[in-house]
């Protein structure tokens, strides 16, 4: 058997060893024409039998266990022309109401004919004998749903569509998926997870939609604003609109008015002041906005401040500014860098709250930095999702306008990581009198998802601010927090790199030579000489993924070092391995995991393509899910956020020349809470400290804040500027 790629064969289902009706997944044994081995088939296939003969296209791979395999790209039925195939293709069990003795009465009646008449009209069943009424339609049923399964699928393949994402569209639209695909190619990136427009274009050129096409335009500004909100932007000026649908679409500006009035009456797109909006975002912000000048304009009942100091420490006057502060605010915001006492004046504040009889509530947005919180301040304080009481089915919080939280006040840590969606979620949960006390540190990178909350808040100059600058005693004696406040005032650090320093830089110029050190750091040398555990204590951050000294390649040498026995599971060209570090890479709500949380793979069983992570309980991926995880050796700064690490390893070198940012290295920096060991060259390192140009995200919420936004715009006022500047070009 010819084992080259792109190969077809046909065949018929001996038997199926394991299938998945979620996704479709299934390994089965096929008996292919001419041949006497059994051939192991893998792949998404939404509707197969044992029994039943098919014509699969995919390309052969070698199992490190199970041995060749042949993946399933796209498969079609064949139905048996001689008049035994016939019976038994019908004996097999495939068609419900069928067996082995019908079928052979069938087929003595109708003859070569048999498949043709039950599928134009198997009402005629009812002329074989001793073949009763419900019988007949029993299996005309069974007929139908099989046959309408297997056309949509052939539909969908041929139009270029996956084994994998035609399940995906089966299971969303069913018999209705052909009409519906046809009609608009563009819904299935609104509708169907893992395709994007990039997919929906192809099957749409394919169907032959012109590339002009409204349907095609409308989609492109879609994409081109959930790009956008992927790079953290709430909305697009209509230049760069122009500039980006011109580039990426191929499209003309005169396109967009047209296809902007059109989502603009569909809800599609917010139209304000020539920004443009997704809908949720702009929804997002206006309510941010909403939320905090209620919460503003109620009074506040004044607390009295008592003398004694709860711990015994006197406070610092910026300090105790902040608490003085939240004895007479309803919202205060609380940013400072580390060491400057956050932790201190928030135990503080807790305590003149509780004193005043205030129901308190904390929470924070990941489950690492509530945890952290909840130690600090020795009371409960949970995720955000737990605390609104996320219902996964319904994807949305139980908690809200009509159903606010029972509390006072709310104090709520790592509030830079919040982005602008979360918050309003939040805030609109908070009832009218309550106090709102927002900590976090406002240097530090802005949160992943859209919008850039806490600096506008504090930049709006609408909301009280304390702003912690003094470094306490304790703190100053880590060169970490030194080095950290040096970096963030625009100072290289200090570099000591005595056996009693906490920060060290080892000089390598060449990326080969970063990797090997960066390997050996992880594996060998602090392990050794500090007793860190290489998966439990050591974190590498990468400033960007890919490069020779990216996270991507990284992950790979410290696998193959760290973890080279375990057993491997191929997933889209990526091994993983029992006893892998692994990072879930966005919220899965019905599993309880979220963006950032990091595991350790348990088992796994690669038949099935299922495995379990270690979090703090045990949750199990099967093949659908495997997107939602990466390899956690190595990981980028921006995944970092709201982590801390005992040891943090930094890859510096001027092949990170883009990402060579001073909030970003700030930010690496202060993800350590016992050592940092900086591998790279001092002119990286330059470059990133003199670089504070902090890449800016478009937002409005510091304008709405100021009551300096326009009007949303009313139908038919859709307009764009007049032209696209032409760009000046440097040397």
């Amino acid at each position: 058997m010819n084992n080259s790629m792109n190969q077809s064969y046909k065949g018929s289902i001996d038997r199926i060893t394991y299938h998945n009706p979620e996704n479709g997944y299934t390994i089965a044994r096929l008996a292919v024409e001419g041949e006497l081995d059994l051939v192991t088939i893998v792949g998404a296939i939404a509707s197969i039998q044992e029994g039943e003969s098919v014509e699969v296209e995919g390309e052969w791979a070698n199992h490190p266990k199970y041995g060749k395999q042949f993946k399933v790209e796209n498969y079609k039925p064949v139905y048996p022309s001689t008049l035994e195939g016939i019976q038994k293709y019908l004996g097999s069990g495939l068609i419900k109401g069928v067996g082995a003795v019908s079928a052979k009465r069938i087929v003595a009646h109708f003859g070569a004919e048999t498949l043709d008449i039950i599928d134009a009209d198997p009402q005629r069943l009812a002329e074989v004998p001793r073949l009763g009424k419900k019988r007949v339609e029993l299996i005309a049923e069974a007929w139908g749903d099989q046959r309408q399964i297997k056309d949509v699928m052939v539909f969908l393949q041929s139009h270029g569509i996956t084994t994998g994402y035609a399940v995906k569209i089966f299971k969303q639209y069913g018999q209705e998926s052909i009409q519906k695909v046809r009609r608009n190619p563009y819904r299935l990136e609104r509708e169907i997870p893992g395709i994007g427009f990039r997919i929906a274009d192809r099957i749409a050129q394919n169907l032959g939609l012109g590339h002009e096409a409204p349907e095609r335009v409308q989609a492109g500004i879609r994409y081109l604003l959930d790009q956008a909100a992927d790079d953290g932007h709430v909305y697009l000026p209509a230049v760069e609109m122009m500039e980006r649908a011109k580039e990426i679409l191929e499209i003309s500006a005169e396109l967009l008015p047209p296809a902007l009035e059109a989502l603009r009456a569909d809800d599609g797109v917010v139209t304000e002041d020539l920004h443009y909006y997704l809908p949720p975002l702009h929804r997002s912000e206006v309510g941010t906005t909403s939320s905090l000048k209620r919460l503003m304009q109620d009074s506040v009942e004044v607390l009295q401040i008592g003398e004694e100091e709860e711990d015994g420490l006197e406070l610092a006057p910026t300090q105790k500014q902040a608490v003085d502060l939240v004895a007479t605010s309803k919202v205060m915001v609380l940013t400072g860098g580390p060491g400057t006492g956050k932790t201190t004046v928030t135990r503080r504040i807790l305590h003149l709250l509780e004193e005043g009889g205030q129901k308190v509530a904390l929470c924070s947005p990941t489950g690492r930095a509530s945890k952290r919180l909840s130690e600090a301040s020795g009371r409960e304080a949970k995720t955000i999702h737990r605390m609104l009481e996320f219902q996964p089915a319904q994807r949305q919080f139980k908690k809200g306008r009509d159903d606010r939280l029972e509390i006072d006040a709310l104090i709520v840590d790592e509030a830079s990581m919040i982005d602008v969606a979360l918050m309003n979620a939040l805030l609109r949960a908070l009832p009218d009198m309550a106090r709102l006390i927002l900590v976090g540190d406002v240097d530090q990178l802005p949160s992943v998802g859209p919008g850039n909350v806490l600096r506008d808040i504090i930049d709006s100059g609408e909301v009280p601010v304390v702003r912690l600058t003094q470094i306490f005693r304790q703190a100053e004696e880590s060169h970490i927090v030194h080095n950290a406040h040096r970096i963030n005032d625009g100072q290289m650090p200090i570099i000591d790199n005595g056996s009693s320093s906490d920060f060290y830089f080892v000089e390598a110029a060449e990326p080969g030579r970063v990797v090997e050190l960066v390997e050996d750091l992880c594996a060998a040398r602090l392990p050794r000489h500090g007793g860190w555990d290489p998966l439990r204590d050591i974190q590498v951050l990468s400033p960007m993924y890919r490069g020779e000294t990216g996270a991507l390649n990284l992950n790979q040498r410290l696998q193959q070092r760290l973890n080279p026995e375990g057993r491997p599971y191929s997933h889209r060209g990526n091994e993983l391995r029992v006893g892998d570090k692994v990072m879930q890479i966005k919220n899965n709500y019905d599993k309880g995991v979220y963006n950032g949380d990091m595991g350790i793979i348990d088992r796994l069983d690669a038949e099935k393509q299922v495995l379990w992570v270690q979090f703090d309980d045990v949750v199990e991926y099967d093949q659908a899910d495997l997107n939602e995880l990466m390899l956690a050796y190595a990981i980028s700064t921006h995944r970092s956020q709201g982590s801390e690490f005992p040891v943090v390893v930094l890859p510096l070198t001027t092949q990170h020349y883009v990402m060579l940012q001073r909030n970003l290295l700030y930010t690496a920096i202060t993800r350590a809470k016992k050592m940092v060991v900086i591998v790279g060259t001092k002119k990286a390192l330059k470059l990133a400290i003199e670089n504070d140009e902090v890449a800016r995200r478009y937002t409005t919420l510091k304008e709405r804040l100021r009551g300096e936004v326009g009007e949303v715009l009313e139908a038919g006022k859709v307009r764009l500027p007049d032209a696209v500047p032409t760009p000046t070009i440097v040397d």
